[in-house]
């Protein structure tokens, strides 16, 4: 099977949707600081494919506790979970030490593209209090922090590793291949997130990419946003002929200053056709690999 991969970068706009460890009674959003010590906030990768499969509406791979630490089930095969195919596994049997498969489908942070002012939210249960008789009692006051962003994050897949485990000697049909990776698509152009009573929308509002002869993510460090215009010359800087051939992009009207520049100079098309586009691709690759 010729070595291919599936590159996706993308754009989304989402409201504090990871936190990490709080400080006394304030929450604190996941972030990372660079060298000239602004902030962002991201969402990390392991937030992200925990929506996937939430979503993804497959079986979920069962698991057990090993020495006191849960894991897949040494019996679960990718034969029967897309889930393990996609993201890999680690599993262990008693004596007979750990066995493991990498990832095939890679995803990054979601990073920020906007810095993180330290703004805070003050929340109490003033509500539930009010019902005890005005006693004003049992009131819990507590802050979190608050970003509103646009945030882009990729996706990288081996599609000539999809269904293929040495471990367990198992090459599925290419046709159950080209299902698992459309639906994985599908599952992506409408993700959302489900944090403390909201549901953050995380469908890409800018997406580039295509199926490719390398596998690298090539427009993950030249998305960029710069008052609220998208910034199209870094990404012009990384089309070398041989990727710009294979490239494809959607956009969502309306959100960025530069709607027009961008479907001029990147061709744009809307996001139903890209994903479309994308996943005939997909299916076209594995259909030729017969």
């Amino acid at each position: 099977m010729k070595t291919k991969g599936l590159i996706l970068s993308m754009i989304f706009e989402a409201e504090s949707a990871n936190y990490g460890e709080g400080i006394g009674n304030v929450a604190s959003l996941k972030k990372m600081s660079r060298g000239n010590g602004n902030q962002y906030t991201y969402i990390s990768r392991q937030a992200i494919r925990y929506n996937i499969i939430e979503q993804l509406g497959e079986k979920l791979t069962p698991t057990r506790v090993e020495k006191e630490v849960v894991q897949f089930s040494p019996e679960a095969t990718i034969k029967d979970y897309p889930e393990i195919d996609f993201f890999g596994y680690m599993k262990t049997k008693k004596g007979e030490g750990s066995v493991t498969r990498s990832a095939v489908a890679r995803l990054s942070n979601a990073i920020s593209l906007e810095t993180f002012k330290g703004d805070l939210d003050f929340l109490t249960n003033k509500g539930l209090s009010d019902r005890t008789g005005g006693e004003m009692k049992g009131m819990n006051i507590a802050q979190s922090e608050i970003h509103r962003s646009y945030y882009r994050y990729s996706i990288a897949i081996d599609l000539d590793k999809i269904g293929i485990d040495k471990n367990d000697s198992i090459n599925l049909e290419n046709d159950e291949k080209a299902r698992r990776v459309n639906k994985l698509l599908d599952t992506i152009a409408l993700l959302y997130r489900d944090i403390r009573g909201r549901r953050e929308d995380l469908k890409p509002l800018f997406a580039i990419g295509g199926v490719y002869d390398i596998k690298n993510p090539i427009f993950e460090n030249v998305l960029d946003i710069k008052n609220n215009k998208l910034v199209i010359e870094s990404i012009k800087g990384v089309l070398f002929d041989f990727i710009e051939k294979d490239t494809i992009c959607g956009l969502i009207e309306g959100k960025f200053d530069n709607d027009i520049k961008i479907k001029e100079e990147l061709k744009a098309e809307s996001m139903p056709t890209l994903f479309k586009n994308l996943k005939t691709k997909v299916s076209e690759y594995y259909e030729k690999s017969n």
